[in-house]
């Protein structure tokens, strides 16, 4: 189970209302109404509260990935960050040394490692 009592209420009436119908269907119709009313106030107090997932504005703004050696897959290895929202930032990892470069602006046509000298990628135009 996460640790979002939301989503556990959510889960967890979508599962009594299940069971509900299941022994309703089986002719137990008292422990199906019973069950499955519970779901419904269950599912409700879930749908009511609010989620604690997300981050906050400021969170958002100061996460950058996190830095290290990439596994090598028998080629060179990166990994490519950019924000969508403005100021449009671009991070990124080199996979040979570990190297983690912030850049302003969008992904750059080519990038080389600044710490190891490694040529991560070119892209070439067509």
């Amino acid at each position: 189970m996460s640790r979002n009592p939301r989503e556990n209420l959510i889960l967890g009436g979508f599962i009594c209302i299940a069971f509900g119908a299941f022994f309703t269907v089986g002719g137990v119709y008292s422990m199906g109404a019973t069950v499955g009313v519970s779901g419904i106030v269950v599912f409700i107090i879930g749908m009511s509260m609010k989620s604690d997932l997300g981050m906050s504005e400021e969170a958002i703004q100061e996460w950058q990935p996190s830095s290290g050696r990439l596994p090598d897959a028998g080629r060179v290895m990166y990994r490519v960050d950019v924000t969508i929202d403005e100021p449009i930032t671009s991070t990124i990892v080199c996979g040979p040394c570990g190297n983690m470069v912030v850049q302003d602006g969008p992904r750059p046509n080519t990038f080389t490692c600044s710490k190891c000298s490694v040529l991560l990628w070119e892209l070439e135009e067509e």
